[in-house]
């Protein structure tokens, strides 16, 4: 395995993702870090897309500045999965195409109800943020 497959299954364990998980993914395009990618649906039980409907554990969010409203985005994301699971969003790093501000990231987490947590680069193009739903904060509808 290579330094760079080490430091993304390192990261994808460290951010929270579990053998036992389901884990819907959206927002994904061929613009992706496919490393992580693979390392996250290897290490979890099932990597899903945006068609299933069944509630997932986690969710890896691949979100860009052109793809509409980021506290839109996170707030289906909380939809997808119990009180306390992790949402791992994905945006491009400073400088890239696609590139949302830090503070953009910060505001639409706190409408969404989320609480942040570190999270860090993955691969080259891309940085992320991990969020958590809090505890029976949120009722379903």
């Amino acid at each position: 395995m290579s330094a760079t497959a080490d430091h993304a299954e390192s990261l994808a364990a460290r951010l929270g993702f579990q053998s036992e998980q389901v884990v819907q993914e959206i927002g994904y395009d061929e613009d992706v870090d496919q490393e992580f990618r693979d390392v996250v649906e290897t290490l979890v039980s099932e990597l899903v897309d945006e068609e299933y409907d069944e509630g997932a554990d986690a969710v890896l969010l691949w979100f860009r500045d052109e793809d509409g409203d980021l506290t839109d985005a996170l707030v289906d994301a909380t939809e997808l999965v119990e009180d306390g699971a992790l949402i791992l969003l994905l945006t491009p790093k400073t400088g890239r195409d696609g590139y949302v501000v830090a503070s953009d990231i910060s505001e639409a987490a706190e409408t969404a109800g989320l609480s942040l947590a570190k999270g860090g680069p993955v691969g080259k193009e891309w940085t992320s943020t991990k969020l958590v739903t809090p505890k029976a904060a949120k009722s379903k509808r």
